[in-house]
C-alpha cells in the first residue's frame, strides 16, 4: 500500500468536506429541512475548506 503524506490526506478530508456539504445543502433543501441560515453556514464551511486546499498548492 502506497503512503501518503499529511498533506495529501488533508488535502483529500478538505476536498471531500466540499462536497460533502454542497450535496447535504441540496438535498436538505429539496426535502425541505434546511433554513436559510442553516444553508448559507453549511456552503460558508465547504467554501472555506476550499479555500484552504487551494492556499495549499504552490
Amino acid at each position: 500500500m502506497e503512503k501518503k503524506s499529511i498533506r495529501e490526506i488533508i488535502s483529500v478530508v478538505f476536498k471531500s468536506l466540499t462536497l460533502a456539504m454542497g450535496v447535504a445543502v441540496v438535498a436538505l433543501s429539496c426535502m425541505g429541512g434546511l433554513e436559510v441560515k442553516t444553508a448559507i453556514t453549511m456552503l460558508g464551511i465547504g467554501l472555506a475548506s476550499t479555500g484552504i486546499v487551494m492556499l495549499e498548492k504552490k
